[in-house]
């Protein structure tokens, strides 16, 4: 994902993040020689995480030695890694348990990650690609890009769900990237990179969904981790699948364990518990769990219903009028359900509809067709009025109130051919109705008719489908020249147009929280005697290297731009004089280890950088850039190569830190 773009989303302060303790403890863990105790006592004031802290250490122990009872303990069995990354994943949980997303299911999302989150650490178990407590954070945040869509783009993400149910075979991705100009694996790998997890995990994460095999070399540490995401995925499918679903989507999660070495006994085993995990932990985090059958008892019914159904191979036929045809229910032909109590008539129907070469099921009731139709999702059914259970026109008022019903073509089969019966069919739902006993003549009239209405809607649905795909692809390109015209070229930096609008931003924020805000303005040293004395392949080799320099310095909350030739600003978020000296004096010492072969000699860069920290004099952010200038400036006066603030060299002329390094 283009760095420029994220650092967009980032400042919408829209992206889910973060907060509470879980921020203080993020913060903490990233300072040097912090102790456990310092720690622990963070994490003591958020009685919750303490406990599911414990909870998550014991899990890890399994009997190797005693069970965590304090913080403490627990810190050291876990580390501090995945105590930052547990307490990032717990507060996204609790904090965004719903939203303005309306298509947006968030508790089947956080039931999803927790059990994804509790395969994973099992699995890891055994194939030794992480460490566990790794692999539970890891499994935890795998899809957040889908909670960061939905939390960013509420209305457009919610319509998007919508069409993507509608569709079924397109993926989620792939419409996702039709609209946003990107989809959810990619903002998570960029959301988990800012997060600074690893970046094995964060290149898994970008893969395990993969549709096509997952090209990374096989038996590596991320060719596992990717697959163990892929297994704890499908094992969260199907747990959250319908009941009747579940053993339909049993071959594939035995054949993706078979990948990483897991026998069928085992794997179904390490499901099992899963399961019995998900309750516990569901329970603590208040995240819904439910009831589910012994998976080898699904996967014995999965191999019950291993032969495969013969209707889906083509049938050479004679079509309804009487003309050759060569129609497959694969390719032409329809799915249709008949639903009738008289076998005979269901035989009759099924005979001339399959040699016009549709698909055809049966029903002989009409809750069985009920269910049936929700399961096949058929495009035209025949249903009989008069039945046991659920006669035909309850059927048919029950289907149209579903999503999948509304758009089924119905025949209601009727002895009754008054006028007052047919108007009730027709009122309840029907499309069109054929008379008892059956004439095949008229009944292939009326069916043709059908077929007719049935395929003037998939054309209607195709061209709205290439209506919305144009939408997508003009709000793609769209996307693209904003991000464009927000980035600079050649260091792929945001240009001073976004820095701009963003140090707007923060000043507001500043100006809201009365948290202190910094900037630099960083100038490359004599970049103009580079030129002229190399030439611009040169500068600009000196500029992107410098600039990968700088950004490899600063910090994560840091916001850099380039803002002309040679310049760049920094924008400082919730940081203090000192912290922000600190800061440019680790950016001018990584810019100077730099060293750019010409040739037969070496280059040598270096910077000088200007701080400035926001005070009460100052009445807009065009004060705390110029201020910035200035320091920048004294740098070079005083011999470049260094970092001053004019500010702090005024305040505390005698007590001042010494900075930099004479050039």
């Amino acid at each position: 994902m283009n760095v420029s773009e994220y650092e967009r989303l980032k400042a919408t302060g829209e992206l889910p993040s973060p907060k509470g303790v879980a921020l203080a403890i993020i913060r903490k863990t990233r300072e040097e020689n912090l102790s456990l105790g310092e720690l622990a006592a963070v994490i003591k004031t958020d009685p919750a995480f303490v406990a599911r802290l414990i909870k998550a250490a014991n899990s890890l122990v399994n009997g190797a030695r005693r069970p965590a009872a304090s913080v403490q303990d627990a810190l050291m069995v876990i580390g501090l890694p995945a105590v930052r990354t547990m307490a990032l994943g717990f507060s996204l949980i609790s904090n965004y348990r719903n939203g303005k997303c309306a298509g947006f299911d968030y508790g089947e999302f956080w039931s999803r990650s927790l059990l994804m989150a509790l395969a994973a650490q099992l699995i890891t178990r055994r194939t030794r690609a992480a460490p566990a407590d790794e692999a539970f954070c890891l499994g935890l945040l795998a899809t957040v890009g889908e909670l960061a869509l939905a939390t960013l783009y509420p209305e457009e993400y919610g319509q998007l769900l919508k069409e993507h149910r509608a569709l079924g075979g397109v993926s989620l991705k792939e419409l996702e990237g039709r609209r946003f100009a990107m989809n959810h694996s990619e903002l998570a790998v960029a959301m988990l990179s800012d997060w600074q997890l690893p970046d094995v995990f964060c290149e898994a994460v970008g893969r395990f969904e993969e549709t096509q095999e997952i090209d990374f070399p096989e038996g590596g540490r991320e060719w596992l981790l990717a697959h163990m995401l892929a297994l704890a995925a499908q094992i969260s499918g199907v747990c959250l699948a319908h009941p009747g679903d579940r053993p339909s989507l049993m071959p594939m999660l035995l054949e993706r364990g078979a990948l990483l070495g897991l026998d069928e006994v085992s794997l179904l085993a390490l499901c099992d518990q899963v399961v019995a995990e998900w309750r516990v932990w569901g329970a603590l985090l208040s995240v819904g769990s439910a009831e589910v059958p012994p998976f080898a008892d699904l996967a014995k019914v999965a191999g019950d219903r291993a032969p495969s159904d013969s209707s889906l191979m083509a049938v050479p036929s004679i079509g309804l009028d009487g003309s050759p045809e060569t129609a497959t229910a694969a390719e032409g032909g329809l799915s249709v359900i008949v639903v009738d109590d008289d076998a005979s008539s269901r035989s009759l129907l099924r005979g001339v509809l399959e040699r016009a070469g549709h698909r055809v099921f049966e029903a002989e009731d009409g809750r069985s067709g009920l269910e049936l139709a929700l399961e096949v999702q058929p495009q035209m059914m025949i249903v009989d009025w008069i039945m046991p259970q659920m006669d035909g026109l309850e059927l048919t008022r029950n289907l149209r109130q579903t999503r999948i019903g509304r758009g089924i073509y119905v025949l209601m089969l009727t002895s009754q051919d008054d006028d007052e019966c047919l108007i009730e069919a027709l009122e309840n739902g029907a499309d069109d109705f054929v008379t008892k006993p059956l004439r095949p003549r008229v009944l292939a009239a009326r069916l043709r008719a059908g077929q007719r209405v049935i395929r003037l809607q998939q054309a209607i649905q195709k061209d709205q489908e290439e209506i919305r795909h144009f939408a997508a692809e003009l709000a793609v390109t769209n996307r693209r020249l904003q991000q464009v015209a927000l980035t600079d070229s050649l260091t792929g930096f945001p240009n001073r147009r976004y820095a701009v609008d963003r140090i707007q931003q923060e000043w507001a924020s500043s100006t809201r929280t009365a948290r202190p805000m910094c900037c630099m303005v960083i100038d490359i040293d004599q970049f103009k005697i580079v030129n002229d004395t190399f030439g611009h392949d040169v500068g600009d080799a000196v500029l992107s290297q410098g600039a990968a320099a700088i950004k490899k310095s600063l910090r994560a909350q840091d916001v850099i731009s380039r803002t002309g030739g040679d310049e760049f600003l920094v924008i400082c978020p919730d940081t203090s004089m000192e912290a922000a000296l600190i800061c440019a004096e680790r950016v001018r010492r990584s810019v100077e280890r730099l060293s750019i072969a010409i040739d037969d000699q070496v280059l040598r860069v270096t910077i000088s950088v200007g701080v400035a920290i926001r005070d009460r004099t100052m009445t807009d952010p065009d004060a705390l850039i110029k201020r910035a200038d200035e320091s920048s400036y004294v740098a070079k006066a005083q011999g470049r190569n260094r970092v001053a603030a004019i500010q702090l060299e005024s305040r505390e002329s005698s007590s001042a830190p010494r900075l930099g390094a004479a050039g």
